[in-house]
């Protein structure tokens, strides 16, 4: 089975934008989507991205501006036409749930669906464990057992790792999806993606000058 590893961080509007064309692609295509939710501002240092606060005013007005209005058209999706109220809080509990729901065999991609809408769509705060409970009560999932393993040593660990390893294979933002170790940055790369689980494109060292 072809496999879609997924970095991405639960607050990444990109990565909401993205996941129902994502689900789409993999069903398509019987590929397995393995999620890697990292810490997203040490990705980000680490790849020589400016914070979002340093970046120029046209450049924000555009790619969180324009874009996101694009986009939302484009995949039919609702959001609250600003900058969550809570977007710059800790993200260990939100992606931690992610990762927790995928190791205990849970419908993870429900949840990480779910969390990144509450957050475009609701306003809702990933950090906050009230929050993160309801969402999966919502899901018929149970909220106690899922809040606790996301706060685990072992949750914590894998986060960490899931960051590490983001870091070491160059991602530069999220979402960035890998096909067979081939990286696609952006869910405006997805059509890429389904393209790769068929036929993948050639390296660079393929080609000749």
């Amino acid at each position: 089975m072809k496999t879609i590893e997924y970095f991405y961080a639960c607050h990444s509007v990109y990565a909401y934008f993205g996941a129902w064309r994502l689900a789409e692609i993999a069903d398509e295509h019987g590929a397995q989507v393995i999620h890697r939710p990292f810490d997203f501002n040490p990705v980000m240092a680490a790849a020589g991205g400016a914070p979002f606060n340093a970046r120029p005013k046209p450049h924000m007005d555009y790619f969180f501006g324009r874009e996101l209005m694009r986009w939302a058209e484009f995949r039919n999706l609702p959001w609250i036409m600003r900058r969550p109220t809570h977007h710059d809080n800790p993200l260990a509990l939100g992606n931690g749930a992610i990762i927790a729901a995928q190791e205990m065999g849970w419908d993870v991609h429900a949840l990480s669906r779910a969390l990144l809408q509450a957050h475009w769509r609701d306003d809702a705060d990933p950090a906050d464990s009230g929050t993160v409970a309801h969402i999966v009560e919502g899901l018929g999932m149970d909220a106690e057992t899922l809040v606790t393993e996301a706060m685990s040593d072992a949750t914590r660990e894998q986060h960490a790792a899931n960051t590490k390893e983001a870091i070491a294979r160059h991602v530069i933002g999220s979402p960035t999806y890998f096909v067979e170790g081939d990286m696609f940055y952006g869910q405006d790369r997805l059509e890429m993606v389904a393209r790769a689980l068929v036929k993948p494109f050639a390296h660079f060292r393929d080609h000749k000058a």
